[in-house]
């Protein structure tokens, strides 16, 4: 991946009530990287359902997210830590997430959850 244009991270409690701040964040990076309407809509739904599953039901302390939005493209990572991540993901959030983003994993250890998602713009900057 070429060097992001931008960088910006954001950091949430864990818990399911902040992940509003995460989606309207998505919406935020997607528009001002040139996304069109339904690829910003793409990128918060991607990243609304991976933040819930490192959320889940026991949650996690605190989410970190890193947005880095590239010529065409935002990546974001997550991470989330300490606590007990519930990281388990439905067969219909595994789906969805590979409907609306390029690329997406999920990785769960014993303290801390990760994601990386990419979202790839079909728009000329």
């Amino acid at each position: 991946m070429p060097e992001p244009v931008d960088v910006i991270r954001l950091s949430i409690p864990g818990t399911p009530d902040f992940l509003r701040v995460a989606r309207l964040m998505a919406a935020d990076v997607g528009s001002r990287a040139g996304f069109t309407y339904e690829e910003v809509e793409d990128l918060r739904i991607a990243v609304d359902e991976l933040c819930f599953a490192l959320t889940g039901h026991d949650g996690i302390e605190a989410l970190t997210l890193t947005f880095l939005v590239g010529d065409r493209a935002v990546t974001v990572e997550g991470e989330g830590s300490p606590g007990r991540a519930h990281g388990e993901q439905s067969e219909l959030s595994k789906t969805i997430v590979a409907a609306v983003s390029d690329e997406h994993e999920i990785r769960i250890a014993d303290d801390a959850a990760f994601f990386r998602l990419v979202k790839r713009t079909t728009v000329d900057r």
